[in-house]
């Protein structure tokens, strides 16, 4: 599956649009994310169980959306996007991963 940001794939013709294939993950931090995240705050510095668990939720994200557009029987997203946000689920840190784009078919 190719994707990319554009809207256009150079050498590629767009054949056929099948719709907007999106993928989606929302995530709490477990218990020892959560605790050794506190202590990052206080001493601060990379917190590495955080990221680890943001570029999990992106690969998740992608993939779910890569499956999407596969089901809509495309080859190719287009304009492909990200976005995250972070919610608050009653004093419960939870960050949401959205991406996003065109499934098409290309020749």
């Amino acid at each position: 599956m190719l994707v990319v940001t554009t809207n256009e794939i150079p050498s590629k013709k767009i054949i056929e649009v099948k719709g907007v294939a999106h993928g989606i993950i929302v995530r709490t931090p477990t218990w020892t994310q959560g605790f050794f995240g506190g202590l990052k705050k206080i001493i601060g510095g990379n917190n590495q169980a955080y990221a680890n668990m943001a570029n999990q939720s992106r690969e998740d994200a992608y993939q779910n959306m890569i499956e999407r557009a596969q089901s809509l029987g495309a080859n190719a997203i287009v304009a492909f996007r990200y976005d995250t946000s972070s919610l608050d689920g009653n004093g419960e840190a939870i960050s949401e991963v959205f991406c996003y784009g065109t499934a098409v078919v290309i020749e």
